[in-house]
């Protein structure tokens, strides 16, 4: 039977903790991972962490080109070895964080690309962020998060959990938790739980927003300090650049009580101050 302990072995490597390797080694949980991707026979996959390839071989049985991703070298040899009979398999080592996702070609140039991984969690908001900036070449993202950010994915206005990866995955993309995997399911097994989560990305954000870098820098500064009110953060910050009055008015306009606090704004509100705050003139 091949697991990825065995292949480790045989090949004389240990994980490095470093790079934050904990491989999903649960062949049931990488089957429902794989059903809950769609993967249909003429799509194109990106798999972050491809590791020792176990989900990697199982997807290209199923979809018309893969790109596997690993920024461990030792992992691309085994790649390039175990996968040798897939011709429709890119082996890439790349550091995901660096990687442009909008070089990956598919069938069509409308085609958008889908994207699974167990990404390291030491790394895995940057990388959701990194992907959500190549949005526009992505149809879907099912991907493996440390469950404790998972739960923030999808949190509610009002909780403690809501924050900033919150707004930003919740504009650009439908999100849901489809399952919590134990730390059992990994080798070597992690120190935390861990949760598979599905974002179809969005055809359209939820509101149109004209300035993308203003509303990013709205969101951040509204949560920069989460005790202090909505007005106070904004005014309080040089990176805006808008005076008080602007940001009072602006608030007024897009129906926004200065007195609240971040947590309790939806991704819609935000996105709605940045609308109206980019019709004033910086101080």
């Amino acid at each position: 039977m091949t697991t990825v302990r065995k292949i480790l072995r045989d090949y004389g490597i240990r994980p490095k903790k470093s790079l934050g390797q904990s491989f999903l080694e649960d062949k049931n949980v990488i089957n429902k991972i794989l059903v809950i991707s769609d993967i249909r026979e003429d799509d194109t996959v990106v798999e972050i962490g491809a590791g020792v390839g176990l989900m990697t071989e199982l997807v290209a049985q199923r979809a018309n080109k893969v790109v596997a991703l690993d920024i461990d070298p030792r992992m691309i040899a085994i790649l390039r070895e175990r996968l040798a009979a897939y011709d429709h398999v890119d082996i890439i080592q790349a550091d995901v964080l660096e990687y442009d996702f909008s070089l990956v070609s598919t069938e069509s140039a409308s085609q958008k690309i889908k994207v699974i991984g167990n990404i390291p969690y030491n790394i895995s908001s940057q990388i959701l962020f990194q992907l959500l900036a190549y949005r526009h070449c992505i149809s879907s993202m099912i991907l493996m998060f440390q469950k404790e950010l998972a739960d923030r994915l999808i949190a509610h206005p009002g909780t403690k959990d809501y924050g900033i990866p919150t707004v930003f995955v919740s504009m650009f993309t439908e999100c849901s938790r489809e399952m919590v995997v134990p730390r059992g399911c990994f080798y070597p097994q992690p120190e935390i739980t861990s949760a598979v989560m599905k974002m179809i990305v969005r055809r359209d954000p939820l509101i149109d927003i004209k300035d993308h870098q203003l509303f990013s820098k709205i969101v951040k500064t509204a949560f920069s300090k989460r005790r202090k009110t909505l007005l106070n953060n904004l005014r309080s910050s040089h990176v805006l650049g808008y005076s008080v009055v602007d940001i009072m008015s602006s608030l007024q306009n897009a129906g926004i009580e200065g007195n609240r606090r971040a947590e309790t704004l939806t991704a819609e509100e935000l996105g709605r101050l940045s609308n109206v705050l980019l019709s004033k003139e910086k101080s």
